[in-house]
């Protein structure tokens, strides 16, 4: 299970084929696959050793998947730097995994003299695009003469990947994916939902996300066409859906809102779109449906999983999406466990809870993360017996089908009743005038906390708490419902789509020693 296999065989077997798509550049597998090797030589050439870490701070290109790439046929470790961090905290990183070597674009090319000063571990930097500053060297100038070196073939316990999590709550933690575990998370989901051979995926994700990460190695795996996007703009993705004709891609529920609403969405030939997979955060049902109508030759799967488990361990197949999958009542599921997962739903006590009662969702399998880089004590308690323990709150009904409830450290106790913020959010998003929306637990001095709803409205439209709170008593019960009620133009997002919940728990709890009560 060594990533670079997919590329042998794409050499072996379709070498004429297109690989890569990006910014006007196209290079098919016989052209794309040198490259990578010789990206390879160029980090040998820096002092690269099997093992050593290499970093790369960028907006999606081609550049960036042969980083990958080389990094793997190099036998090296890919440290993929959270764009949206700040040079502090992408010091931070560099210097936890030791990463000496890091690859960056214009867009981020700002920030390398103040990595300079706060980095201990960085010592090369090179530049991703073509108008190079006079004091950094340019990646086509690097790789032109370096040797194609032959591929390391690296072990399937070998590492591959450094990716940096959970920067929101503290000192981010460095997960550890080997070969195996990104290979296996592959044909795990390869194994669960048939897929063609060859096909063509847009990528508007970052690349720095797990989720980014596991359908480049997909894709290569089916021997497919990668079209890379900097980043998510939905006129240029329609555009490049049209033009390429697109056949699959993965968007986080946030981006398909801005897909479905833009103005140009209909004038767009989308026909090729045959596979969609979302996930990273709940989907409004209301969403979904709009999007399965509008997109009827477009088949629907979700995903659920985590960094740490390269990237998921369920899925909600195509058909369940479908009018009569619909009926078996499973759309609201994070789907069924892939065939090389297994699943619990465990109590505090790591006891098996009974069918259909929440605990914490914990999963074991060739997936799971070999442990957080240099954290010995947090490794331990996430892989408790064997097992990782996601921190999600969920339960499994009598079929297998995993609902992912809220995280646990989400769940909001008020006056003595839990109260999980994806219920109360789920009915606040079944008003057409919510466009977003987040539910926390804020202090309160009667009830230890209350159920507070921060609110972005669909535009255009205007609401008051008077309204929203009619509507919630008529879905769930009142101590469920908002108690306070904020509302806001945008909600803060990660690189991954997710809303950082807690940047807005920040505020309400700051000088305390505990953010619950």
């Amino acid at each position: 299970m060594y990533l670079t296999q997919s590329l042998h065989k794409a050499l072996q077997q379709c070498p004429e084929r297109t690989a890569t798509v990006c910014d006007g550049r196209r290079h098919s597998y016989a052209e794309w696959v040198p490259r990578v090797a010789r990206v390879a030589g160029a980090l040998q050439g820096l002092g690269v050793a099997p093992g050593d870490r290499v970093g790369i701070l960028a907006l999606g290109s081609d550049r960036y998947l042969e980083t990958i790439y080389g990094c793997w046929w190099r036998g090296a470790v890919i440290n993929p730097v959270n764009i949206r961090w700040s040079p502090r905290e992408i010091a931070y990183s560099l210097d936890d995994c030791g990463t000496r070597v890091l690859l960056v674009d214009r867009n981020f090319v700002h920030m390398v003299p103040r990595l300079g000063e706060l980095s201990e571990a960085l010592e090369e930097v090179i530049y991703l695009d073509d108008d190079a500053p006079a004091d950094l060297t340019g990646y086509e100038s690097w790789i032109a003469d370096a040797p194609e070196l032959d591929d390391q073939i690296a072990s399937h316990q070998q590492l591959a990947a450094i990716l940096y999590t959970g920067g929101t709550t503290g000192a981010p933690k460095g997960v550890m994916l080997s070969h195996r575990n990104l290979y296996s998370g592959t044909l795990g989901q390869m194994a669960a939902v048939q897929r063609s051979h060859h096909p063509v995926a847009l990528y508007s994700s970052p690349l720095f996300h797990v989720a980014g990460m596991a359908s480049v190695v997909q894709i290569a795996v089916r021997q497919g066409t990668h079209v890379i996007l900097p980043g998510f703009d939905p006129a240029v993705v329609l555009d490049t859906i049209e033009r390429e004709g697109v056949e699959e891609t993965f968007l986080v529920p946030t981006m398909l809102r801005m897909l479905l609403d833009h103005p140009d969405f209909s004038r767009h030939d989308l026909s090729a779109l045959k596979y969609l997979r979302y996930g990273a955060s709940p989907m409004d049902e209301a969403l979904l449906l709009r999007a399965m109508e509008v997109l009827p030759g477009a088949e629907f799967s979700q995903s659920y999983g985590m960094t740490e488990l390269s990237p998921v361990i369920s899925i909600l197949s195509g058909w369940h999406h479908t009018a009569e999958g619909r009926r078996a009542g499973k759309l609201k599921s994070a789907g069924y466990p892939l065939p090389n997962a297994e699943v619990r739903i465990v109590d505090e006590n790591d006891n098996d809870v009974p069918t259909g009662q929440v605990g914490e969702i914990i999963a074991r399998g060739p997936m799971v993360m070999e442990g957080y880089w240099n954290k010995p004590e947090q490794t331990a308690e996430a892989l408790r017996n064997g097992w990782m323990h996601t921190g999600d709150g969920g339960y499994m009904d009598e079929d297998g089908f995993i609902y992912v409830v809220d995280r646990i450290k989400d769940m909001i106790v008020t006056g003595g009743e839990n109260v999980y913020s994806a219920e109360v959010e789920n009915a606040l998003l079944k008003m057409p005038e919510v466009a977003q929306c987040a539910v926390i637990g804020v202090p309160d001095e009667r009830w230890g906390e209350r159920v507070h709803a921060v609110v972005v409205t669909a535009p255009g439209q205007q609401l008051d708490e008077q309204r929203i709170d009619a509507h919630c008593r008529d879905l769930i019960a009142g101590y469920k419902c908002p108690k306070s009620i904020e509302f806001r133009d945008a909600l803060p997002m990660s690189g991954a789509g997710k809303i950082l919940k807690y940047e807005l728990r920040k505020p309400f709890w700051e000088g305390r020693q505990r953010r619950v009560s």
